[in-house]
């Protein structure tokens, strides 16, 4: 018999380049609650949490660990169990279709079609996919399959940084799918939205239909690139740059800062644009709802900059709407909610299962 005195707990923790942040959410029944929330930054460019290794980004696991341990001490937070997300970057995401065929068929064919699809051998990968669209047995009938793969150094670099920083590894996922799961509300879940992460190093666009992944593109646009073109544009350094943009944003008001910043984005919302018609050429869906998370996007002036490009409503994501927290919490989680999106929803996921 459960009495529910005690409950589930886990902590989410998202990796960055020069950030770590760390969620921690407990289930009580069948709602989620926020017990902690934790962010350590990097002071700027110079030093970096991940280093090359062949073709991949591999943590810094000494670093990472001793981060992660000083940052749980801090919070005096006790619990071990830990979801990681694994970034973009360290990621491969391709669809492709496959005539009509039975189920043990598919996954005979996608073991088979994979190797054509991902760049690097297949030894060298762990492989997931999903069908996210079931064809007919009509003819020209196809099955769309979300093909997933990470190489198993990566995998292997987050199973040492959970030992050496003392958790047990419970899940790693790919954080597009962490956002999935935090970011879009309820009541637009069925309807084709436009998630877009606009993050430090890079930006991720998805297309997303009943919580599913359509497509997934990442641009070379970013929240690290503004501040280094404020930093090149203005003639000051980094961390003076970046206290301008965080300042200043995208308000018309100071035009030197404003300038700079919508030469660089307006390729983005061109890209959104571009995503969001394609999507309806091919799928005959409208997508009436862009969702934006990540660092950047609680720049200020961000929202009302991007409505001026985007003929779609445009939505901060919210993500601490989705468990319970003290009251008073509420305008701090609003604000900084995007930031910490892929923490939440890996945490989310394993309280889930």
């Amino acid at each position: 018999m459960v009495f529910g005195f005690f409950s589930k707990k886990c902590l989410g923790i998202d990796i960055g380049s020069f950030s770590v942040k760390i969620v921690e959410i407990s289930l009580s029944g069948k709602k989620g609650k926020l017990e902690n929330y934790l962010e350590f930054k990097l002071p700027g460019p110079s030093s970096s949490l991940r280093t090359f290794s062949s073709d991949n980004l591999l943590l810094l696991s000494d670093k990472v660990s001793d981060i992660i341990l000083a940052l749980l001490d801090k919070a005096k937070i006790k619990e071990k169990d830990v979801a990681f997300s694994i970034p973009d970057f360290s990621t491969f995401f391709t669809v492709f279709s496959l005539p009509p065929m039975s189920d043990e068929e598919v996954a005979r064919a996608v073991e088979f079609e994979a190797r054509h699809y991902i760049p690097l051998p297949i030894n060298e990968v762990t492989i997931d996919w999903q069908v996210i669209e079931k064809g007919g047995i009509s003819l020209g009938a196809r099955t769309k399959i979300l093909l997933v793969a990470v190489p198993k150094k990566v995998l292997a670099n987050y199973q040492r940084v959970a030992t050496l920083s003392g958790l047990r590894l419970k899940n790693i996922e790919a954080e597009i799918f962490g956002l999935i799961r935090s970011s879009i509300p309820e009541e637009k879940s069925r309807e084709p939205v436009c998630l877009v992460d606009f993050g430090h190093e890079s930006t991720t666009v998805s297309i997303v239909e009943n919580k599913t992944l359509k497509l997934s593109h990442s641009y070379d646009i970013s929240g690290g690139k503004l501040t280094n073109a404020l930093s090149r544009g203005l003639g000051v350094d980094y961390n003076k740059a970046e206290e301008l943009k965080i300042k200043y944003g995208l308000d018309p008001k100071n035009k030197n800062v404003y300038k700079i910043l919508d030469s660089q984005i307006k390729p983005l919302y061109l890209e959104i644009n571009k995503i969001c018609r394609q999507f309806y050429q091919d799928e005959g869906r409208k997508i009436n709802n862009v969702i934006f998370s990540g660092g950047s996007s609680v720049m200020l002036g961000l929202e009302n900059y991007l409505a001026s490009g985007i003929e779609k409503n445009i939505l901060i994501a919210n993500p601490f709407s989705s468990v319970s927290f003290p009251k008073g919490l509420e305008e701090r989680l609003k604000q900084i909610g995007p930031i910490f999106a892929i923490a939440l929803g890996a945490a989310l996921r394993e309280l889930e299962s």
